[in-house]
């Protein structure tokens, strides 16, 4: 079994969360959304896919880069990548 970890590569505050906890990720999908401190959002995606195990932030948290903000339960087979 392998585990993946999301991390932010941001600062800035939990705009949205696109997965919650058991959910089944897929490779470059949304997974959260952050907004920076000069007002953009940016995007966060992992080239993973799997089931969340657990999540670490929620709506409104403040995050900065290299924390994480989910655990994943990683396929062992590979899916598609371009």
């Amino acid at each position: 079994m392998y585990f993946g970890v999301i991390v932010s590569d941001y600062h800035g505050i939990v705009e949205r969360t696109a997965i919650e906890k058991d959910s089944r990720i897929y490779e470059w999908e949304p997974l959260f959304y952050i907004k920076t401190s000069d007002g953009n959002t940016r995007v966060i995606h992992q080239g993973i896919s799997g089931e969340i195990v657990s999540l670490e932030v929620s709506q409104g948290d403040k995050v900065v880069p290299g924390m994480v903000l989910a655990f994943v339960k990683e396929d062992l087979f590979v899916t598609a990548s371009d």
